[in-house]
């Protein structure tokens, strides 16, 4: 009996084209989903009741945090800054106090109608972790902006 007439031969070439082919179909990963693109950001004075838009309400809108003073857009980090991430609470706000006592509750978080937290009753050792922290985000995400008190 030749190769070619064997009915055992025949069974395994199909198995084999089948496993082949379904390894290959099931190799290429899915298509990255498209990332928002937002307009470029100019630097800008931003007051608690400015930034408080910028809290990424929706997919259209960015996230921007303040942290001793200074403005950083981490809509890239939405998982973490946006709406249901662990930092959520700090999206739209001056992060600093919460920050520097490494916590997320809304009681950390200064009322937009007030001055801005001068941060003046943390100790060194809080001091240090604000100091961390703001290191982070300027290493990690761009600096757009400075907050400022609100204006009457």
């Amino acid at each position: 009996m030749s190769a070619l007439t064997n009915p055992l031969n025949w069974i395994l070439a199909g198995v084999l084209s089948y496993i082949s082919y379904s390894y290959l179909k099931g190799s290429a990963p899915p298509p990255p989903a498209p990332r928002r693109k937002f307009p470029t950001l100019v630097f800008k004075e931003y007051t608690p009741k400015e930034l408080v838009e910028f809290d990424g309400r929706t997919e259209d809108t960015r996230i921007l945090m303040g942290i001793q003073g200074k403005v950083f857009d981490v809509t890239r980090g939405r998982n973490f800054y946006g709406p249901g991430g662990p930092y959520g609470n700090f999206a739209g706000r001056d992060a600093s106090r919460g920050l520097a006592k490494n916590s997320f509750d809304k009681s950390m978080l200064v009322p937009l109608e007030g001055p801005i937290d001068k941060l003046e009753d943390l100790d060194d050792s809080e001091r240090e972790s604000l100091s961390d922290w703001a290191m982070h985000f300027e290493a990690k995400y761009q600096l757009v902006g400075k907050l400022i008190e609100n204006t009457a």
